[in-house]
């Protein structure tokens, strides 16, 4: 049996339609990350400890700016 997930999308989402972004779904044992213009492509799917140090590590980054 398949499980539905539960995809979100950043609210930094961007385009008029908020397609420009990633969707992410939480796993018991890990995270699944998909392009939200493209879901039917596939998935990744990341250990937790591996996800969490991605996201820290971008919130830490401050060479970016948000338009």
């Amino acid at each position: 049996m398949t499980q539905a997930l539960n995809w979100q999308k950043s609210t930094f989402s961007g385009g008029a339609e908020g397609n420009a972004c990633v969707e992410i779904a939480d796993l018991r044992t890990g995270v699944a990350v998909r392009d939200s213009k493209d879901p039917a492509h596939g998935s990744l799917i990341f250990p937790p400890r591996a996800f969490s140090a991605f996201v820290e590590t971008l919130k830490a980054d401050t060479s970016h700016t948000t338009v």
